[in-house]
């Protein structure tokens, strides 16, 4: 009944206030992320850097995003999408702030790993609450657009560079990106807790009254619950890893870790070195903040197309699709000479890669039921995590050692094309289904 009702609500301010309120924490990560990706050549410059230090500073807020991820995903299970949602976000932006007073190289790497585990923390759960407030038939194109917001925070990040970093150095980035810890108000008086996770804990009147709130809040005609009905019971699953690999779930759990793994891996070593791929090309630093400006616009069209296709071909073919022309795109990139090459290819790499992020932050969530949808939703964003360790390392070692930026791209679009093949043939479409008709299709519950 309770579901019922929820599936029924017509798409209103509830929804898109949802929308910006998730939405601003999404900004806020990609707006950090951006930042340090931004501040790197000009860091490593004043503190006389090599390049394997300054892989370092890229990877180990992916060390803290993947533990974030997985721990934050656990407990969001737990104890709740909203709390764990509002925690990690102070966590991140404090952690940001003492980035701007870090005095050594080694200070630094360990603000930078708080920062990435409250990164890691807050992606996944909010994706999966946006997942169980959105309408069955538009909830692909709401979880993209609430993923396009990261697009519009790395636009702030690279204003931000071009604008203060020359004027007031670098460690104005930091400052201005320990702001979201106001934004933790917004959270808790505009979110309210998931319905289905309040249902699955057996706290029935509490998700009742949610609704009865939102049907008077959206001008539906509303009466009174049946007390004496008993709400369908969400199956009980443990709340291990364990879990994801029982037959129910070992091929999307495969598929899954796989082109997480794959998208961040390719993600994290092309975009933490944009700047200072562009920059070693021979442009200045003001030059460099400007191309890639340009590059990080491309991203938000990228999204929209994506928020679109998901409900029309389904998430499997848009996903796949998007991850193929990310590797086209990247090869060109990586070989291209001219000016408007780079340019050009680069914008085209931001535009299908992001989409394809927009498409997997929709369709994680959507292929594991309530009770260990945030779990399934963690791991996947961990283990993915490990590339985005890995890649900016990589890189770094790569370059030290003189490998050409060519065969360094041909990597990155190889690992694009494999992932594109890996969905398209392991994945299940989910498109306009409820979240209740995806519960039902799995079989084996805990013991």
């Amino acid at each position: 009944m309770v579901l019922e009702r929820l599936e029924n609500l017509p798409v209103g301010s509830f929804h898109y206030k949802l929308l910006i309120v998730t939405g601003l924490g999404w900004l806020f990560d990609s707006m950090d992320t951006g930042l340090i990706s931004f501040v790197l050549p000009i860091l490593a410059k004043e503190w006389g850097l090599t390049p394997e230090q300054v892989g370092w500073i890229g990877s180990i807020g992916l060390i803290g995003m993947a533990l974030g991820a997985v721990l934050a995903g656990t407990i969001a299970d737990k104890f709740g999408r909203k709390n764990v949602f509002a925690a990690t976000v102070i966590l991140y932006s404090v952690a940001t702030g003492l980035c701007a007073v870090a005095w050594s190289y080694e200070s630094l790497l360990v603000f930078r790993f708080l920062v990435g585990f409250g990164l890691g923390g807050e992606l996944p759960v909010a994706a999966t609450l946006m997942s169980e407030y959105a309408p069955s038939h538009l909830r692909g194109r709401f979880i993209v657009l609430l993923e396009s917001f990261w697009g519009v925070g790395w636009l702030v990040a690279a204003l931000i560079s071009y604008l203060l970093i020359p004027q007031f150095g670098w460690h104005i980035a930091f400052i201005i990106g320990a702001m979201p810890a106001l934004y933790v108000f917004l959270i808790r008086l505009h979110m309210p807790e998931s319905i289905r996770y309040l249902l699955s804990k057996g706290k029935v009147e509490e998700a009742r009254q949610i609704i009865l709130t939102l049907e008077k809040k959206l001008g539906v005609p509303s009466k009174p619950f049946d007390t004496e009905f008993v709400e369908d019971a969400t199956p009980i699953f443990k709340l291990n890893v364990f879990t994801l690999w029982t037959k129910s779930f070992r091929v999307r759990t495969i598929m899954l870790w796989l082109a997480w793994f794959g998208i961040v891996f390719s993600y994290y070593g092309i975009f933490m070195w944009l700047p200072s791929i562009v920059f070693a090309q021979g442009f200045e630093v003001v030059k460099t903040f400007e191309y890639v400006l340009i590059m990080t616009l491309a991203q938000l069209p990228g999204y929209i197309t994506a928020a679109f296709l998901v409900d029309i071909i389904g998430r499997r073919y848009t996903l796949s699709l998007f991850l193929m022309m990310s590797g086209v795109c990247a090869y060109f990139f990586g070989n291209a000479t001219a000016s408007y090459e780079i340019l050009g290819w680069g914008a085209a790499m931001s535009f299908f890669n992001l989409g394809a992020w927009g498409v997997i932050y929709t369709y994680t969530p959507e292929l594991y039921p309530t009770a260990i949808r945030a779990l399934g939703s963690g791991w996947a964003a961990g283990f993915g995590r490990i590339g985005g360790m890995i890649a900016p390392m990589l890189v770094g070692v790569l370059l030290f050692n003189s490998v050409p930026m060519s065969f360094i791209f041909v990597m990155f679009a190889s690992v694009f094309v494999v992932i594109s093949i890996i969905v398209l043939s392991l994945g299940i479409e989910s498109k306009k289904k409820s979240l209740e008709e995806i519960d039902a299709t799995f079989k084996v519950k805990a013991t």
